[in-house]
């Protein structure tokens, strides 16, 4: 399963859906049923899961669209039987993160629900499903245990007279770190374009993030720079202007950390990251007006990459990817 969400991953929904399908994924994924609706727009065949829904869910969407949901609760499933719609459902087990999904406790009530609704031909119950709380750590005992509930869970089901005919527990870290929960499915999000949150496997960032220098300016040393003066030229400098900001997903938070690659070296960044605008210090080098800023990619030129970028905010890639704005123009080559 590709999973899709947030535009995409930030790299844009129609442009991923496509390359995913295109590349051997055979599902697609998403959160809401309003995301997922976006996806059959692009996709007319492919199976749509959302797995992120109120408990009284868009189900005349849903249906419209031929999207499969995810259901964590007997509340959940009870508001789709009784809009008499017959969807296809995957029963969502809580496998440790407590947060979405079924608890253990409760499980024996949503499978006797299921059975029912399944059995009335309300509902076709076509997948269990679980989300692994440690996948990003290799080895570690809390994955194994959400794998043996999620068995466990679809030994009830299954017991129960329900046929579901896919298991999905693994999203990217998990599907390159644990053959062991694979199962029948797996569902790949950042992953797909060039993340992997466990770290032991070197993946290639899909994006480059560039910005035009718009405006050249000579100071001398000790000039403020920025909002609060945090930063204050060292030496006479050339400090070139980016018209990007975290308006478009350069984090304000890598403020005094970050830098970018112009003309092939990589450049400080001078002061606060504003809404619109940042200011690269490069020193007394000369630099033209136009010239582009390389702010993040795969790093194969010596750019910073998207990883240093999270570090430098204190957070991880997703977050970065995923906040690039919608102002930024999308190349796809």
């Amino acid at each position: 399963m590709a999973v899709v969400k947030a535009d995409g991953f930030g790299h844009g929904l129609a442009d991923v859906t496509r390359t995913a399908l295109a590349n051997g994924a055979t599902w697609l994924g998403a959160t809401s049923i309003s995301e997922a609706v976006a996806v059959r727009e692009v996709e007319r065949n492919a199976p749509v899961l959302s797995w992120l829904n109120p408990a009284v869910p868009d189900v005349e969407a849903a249906y419209r669209h031929r999207i499969d949901l995810a259901v964590p609760s007997v509340r959940h499933l009870d508001a789709i039987v009784a809009t008499g719609r017959r969807l296809r459902v995957h029963l969502y087990l809580d496998t440790g993160l407590a947060r979405d999904g079924a608890s253990p406790d409760e499980w024996p009530l949503l499978v006797d629900a299921a059975r029912q609704a399944h059995a009335a031909g309300r509902i076709e119950v076509v997948g269990v499903m679980g989300h692994l709380a440690m996948a990003d750590r290799p080895g570690h005992p809390t994955n194994t245990t959400g794998r043996l509930e999620l068995l466990r869970a679809v030994d009830m089901a299954e017991q129960a007279g329900l046929r579901p005919v896919v298991r999905h527990l693994a999203a990217t870290a998990a599907t390159l770190t644990d053959p062991a929960t694979h199962l029948d499915m797996v569902r790949i999000g950042i992953g797909l374009v060039g993340f992997d949150p466990s770290g032991s496997t070197c993946l290639r960032s899909a994006l480059r993030l560039t910005a035009p220098v718009v405006q050249v300016r000579h100071v001398l040393a000790g000039t403020g720079v920025g909002y609060g003066h945090t930063y204050r030229t060292e030496g006479p400098s050339t400090l070139a202007l980016l018209p990007v900001g975290y308006a478009d997903g350069v984090p304000r938070s890598a403020s005094g950390r970050a830098s970018v690659l112009i003309d092939g070296r990589r450049r400080r960044i001078a002061g606060v990251i504003s809404m619109d605008q940042t200011v690269v210090d490069l020193g007394p080098d000369p630099v033209e007006l136009g010239a582009q800023a390389v702010v993040f990619g795969p790093g194969t030129d010596g750019e910073p990459t998207v990883e240093e970028w999270a570090a430098w905010s204190g957070t991880i890639p997703h977050e970065i990817v995923t906040g690039i704005g919608p102002r930024v123009r999308r190349d796809v080559r």
